[in-house]
């Protein structure tokens, strides 16, 4: 896996251990409602990543948008796609939003590369 995604997902993963091994309710019951938020309802799961990582561009969070496009690359989202998202989120959040979109498309590729690996070790 490529040390720009792994990175993050290791990290990730123990930070929100430590937290959530606080026991602290409040967080809790805050992450429990991200859980949900994102979940199937009136709006398909696609559709809310895609907001989130719309919202995530425009608040210029880095580990929001990297975790946006994990998702949003789990659930099957092309390129193209994305890149429309990428479009929508600068017209809403100004040319502020160019450095993260580029961080972004050099995440996104870096998960392509990943999936691409994979496809060449099952041939």
């Amino acid at each position: 896996m490529s040390n720009l995604v792994n990175e993050f997902n290791e990290y990730r993963t123990k930070m929100n251990e430590v937290i959530l091994s606080k026991e602290n309710l409040v967080i809790k019951r805050l992450w429990n409602l991200d859980t949900n938020t994102y979940a199937e309802g009136a709006l398909d799961v696609k559709t809310k990543e895609l907001l989130g990582l719309v919202a995530s561009m425009v608040l210029r969070c880095d580990d929001c948008i990297k975790y946006h496009l994990g998702k949003s690359h789990e659930l099957g989202i092309t390129t193209e796609q994305l890149y429309e998202v990428f479009a929508v989120a600068n017209m809403v959040g100004g040319t502020i939003v160019i450095p993260h979109t580029r961080r972004a498309a050099e995440y996104w590729e870096e998960l392509l590369n990943i999936e691409q690996g994979t496809r060449n070790v099952e041939l």
